[in-house]
């Protein structure tokens, strides 16, 4: 009797390590790394929002290469040790074939140096300064030369040349100003203050004052997270409104935009690659699946549209490879296309960024942004500034 019980039970154990495995082998394990606290859960939450949207989307079509994707969710916390940290651990430990994650260029860089020592896989939905192009990132948000560049162009033509630039204190506003700043000498223009403060920071009464003693064309705003809430609201209780110093910011899209308050950003300036107003073939359908999804009171911007991007990518490039390994997909994604909500977005094989377009827009009343000036198409991405004679050096 106590055999028969034995050789059920191990029979028993057996099935279900079976299925166990069996099960195992039917999912493949992605991660989400963003800033879920801290002072960039402002804008990265919603971004992790759509990259979970376009995973279920995925999963209810069957998956990826006859898989279902399990996300293993980890919070960078606003801190870039945080999200080295929190990289290795899913590479190493997790063993996910790919990550869809970070949002500033700090916490880019610190992740950049694991992705390249354990050849994973990094997809960056963010906007950036440029000057890199690891074969171990791929690059989903604009480039310098299908944002910044064409913007500064813009507000010297609009608005003048003597321009303010304030930025956080980290790597893209710096990087960024230092093309503008060049970019500025081309131009006969005026680089007037350069300001940077900690990310996080709540009191700009100092900058307002310089603002007001040099009296710009245009500010050129690289403030990161929820710093922008309290410059915005400081500018306007200090008199100053869109009609008399115009703001051009690269990091203020829709979500911020409700954070901030529209009362405070009325008639400001943002420069992106795409808008929920953005009048697409596939934009209203994304926007109705988003706020199905979310809420009603939810609203898409560029970083949001980015990150699902990526996911479908990702997932377009291993359907073609056949394979989840990395450097397959890699291989795989050169010059693949996706139709996405801002229109047809393709890989550059040789730096992996994406042809964009680039649209700058003006915040209304209601929230939203009207967008005011595109290029005619896709722009091919340019990270290192190569094409630009004024660029070189940088």
């Amino acid at each position: 009797m106590k055999k028969s019980v034995f050789i059920g039970s191990l029979v028993f154990a057996l099935l279900f390590a079976s299925c166990g495995n069996e099960a195992a082998n039917n999912v493949v394990k992605v991660g989400i790394l963003h800033s879920l606290s801290g002072t960039m859960a402002i804008s990265e939450t919603s971004v992790r929002d759509s990259e979970l949207m376009a995973i279920k989307e995925l999963n209810e079509n069957g998956g990826v290469l006859g898989k279902k994707i399990k996300v293993i969710e980890e919070d960078g916390e606003s801190n870039p040790s945080v999200f080295a940290e929190k990289a290795r651990k899913l590479l190493e430990n997790d063993k996910v074939v790919t990550v869809f994650g970070c949002w500033t260029s700090a916490s880019r860089k610190a992740v950049k140096p694991i992705f390249e020592e354990l050849f994973g896989l990094l997809w960056y939905p963010i906007q950036y300064e440029g000057m890199e192009a690891s074969p171990n990132i791929m690059y989903m948000g604009a480039s310098p030369n299908q944002q910044v560049v064409p913007a500064v162009d813009y507000c010297a033509e609009k608005f003048g040349k003597k321009m303010f630039l304030l930025g956080s204190d980290y790597i893209f506003p710096r990087t960024a100003n230092r093309i503008i700043k060049a970019q500025l000498g081309q131009l006969g223009g005026e680089c007037c203050g350069e300001e940077y403060v900690p990310m996080g920071h709540v009191d700009f009464l100092a900058v307002i004052e310089e603002i007001k003693k040099e009296k710009p064309d245009v500010i050129i705003n690289t403030l990161n997270g929820d710093s922008n809430i309290f410059f915005f609201r400081e500018l306007k209780e200090a008199g100053i409104t869109s009609d008399i110093v115009p703001i051009m910011s690269f990091s203020i899209s829709e979500e911020e935009v409700k954070t901030i308050g529209v009362e405070n950003l009325l008639g400001h300036l943002v420069a992106w690659n795409y808008y929920e107003t953005t009048e697409t073939p596939h934009n209203e359908k994304f926007v109705s699946d988003y706020k199905s999804q979310y809420g009603l009171d939810r609203v898409t911007g560029d970083p949001i549209e980015a990150g699902y991007i990526a996911v479908h990518m990702w997932a377009k490039a291993c359907e073609k490879a056949g394979s989840f390994e990395v450097e397959a997909v890699r291989v795989a994604s050169k010059g693949l296309s996706f139709t996405a909500p801002e229109g047809t977005v393709t890989i550059d094989g040789s730096n992996q960024h994406l042809y964009k377009q680039v649209r700058i827009g003006k915040i209304n009343s209601n929230g939203m942004i009207d967008e005011i000036w595109s290029t005619a198409g896709a722009i091919k991405p340019d990270p290192y500034l190569s094409t630009y004679e004024w660029a070189r050096g940088l």
